[in-house]
């Protein structure tokens, strides 16, 4: 026998926790460490909304890191690559730090980051992340999806399979889902041309029942750019745009909070982990 294609997941409950638990599920490059702590060693939002009275769920989706026993074959090699993931996450353009960034500036928080990036074990799938997650949200019962880059698209379809997701947050989200027959033109930058995914009518009006807020962070201009980070997500946001149009145009109720529009400035792609967090934690414990 073989068993694989599934998911870990590390979960804590306060004494007097609250309704919902936070569901956090991670994005490319990353495992649950994005939640548990920073690369300057802070808390992560793990314990923030621990102490806050939120039961959090760690989610290392199927083919990465505790969850690696993959179905599919994979070659794994050591790529120079942190430079680009540098400027991609939009902390500068290597080797100088964005002016005001909310990141730690470091060596020994820089060498942390790079560290932490852990690799696929098999090939991203959203329809193996999306099942896995669902069956976890009928195993936990009712609860608040909290994702983050890579792991939007999942999320999103999460919360289509299970009607168990009250409610979904996104952070810096890649791409998004929308209804036959309206799904946008893609996009092109420099790191490639972004396009939404089509679903029926029917699967898009369930997240029209659940409320949904996403948020972006600073260093991402309206105009085509050279910077790698700045076109990466410069495509994204203006997806994200047009999916929370489609979800409140057929009835929904979703939110687009772009940080540097509401007096929140340096913040990365990691604006869950900058020197900020906590700014950044308050707005959706709010």
């Amino acid at each position: 026998t073989y068993h694989g294609d599934h998911a870990y997941v590390f979960y804590q409950i306060p004494d007097k926790a609250k309704q919902l638990p936070l569901i956090f599920l991670h994005g490319a490059g990353q495992s649950s460490k994005t939640w548990e702590t920073t690369p300057d060693g802070r808390e992560g939002f793990q314990n923030i909304f621990l102490r806050r009275g939120f039961s959090t769920y760690l989610v290392y989706p199927p083919r990465r890191g505790k969850a690696g026993r993959s179905r599919v074959t994979s070659t794994i090699e050591p790529i120079a690559d942190e430079q680009m993931w540098y400027e991609i996450f939009r902390i500068g353009i290597w080797p100088d730090y964005h002016k005001g960034v909310q990141f730690p500036q470091d060596k020994q928080s820089l060498e942390n980051f790079f560290r932490q990036m852990t690799p696929n074990t098999g090939s991203f799938d959203n329809e193996v992340i999306s099942n896995s997650m669902s069956a976890l949200f009928d195993k936990i019962g009712s609860g608040i999806l909290v994702t983050h880059s890579q792991g939007g698209l999942p999320g999103w379809f999460t919360g289509i399979k299970n009607q168990n997701v009250k409610a979904i947050v996104a952070y810096e989200p890649g791409t998004y889902p929308f209804p036959k027959g309206e799904l946008p033109e893609p996009i092109s930058g420099r790191t490639g041309t972004l396009s939404g995914v089509e679903v029926s009518t029917e699967d898009f009006m369930k997240l029209t029942q659940i409320p949904i807020v996403m948020y972006f962070g600073d260093y991402i201009p309206d105009e085509v750019s050279n910077e790698l980070g700045a076109e990466n997500w410069r495509t994204s946001l203006a997806f994200g745009r047009m999916f929370v149009e489609a979800i409140n145009r057929h009835g929904g109720d979703a939110t687009l909070i772009e940080l540097p529009k509401i007096g929140i400035y340096g913040n990365t792609h990691f604006l869950i982990s900058d020197l900020n967090k906590i700014a950044i934690a308050h707005l959706l414990s709010d």
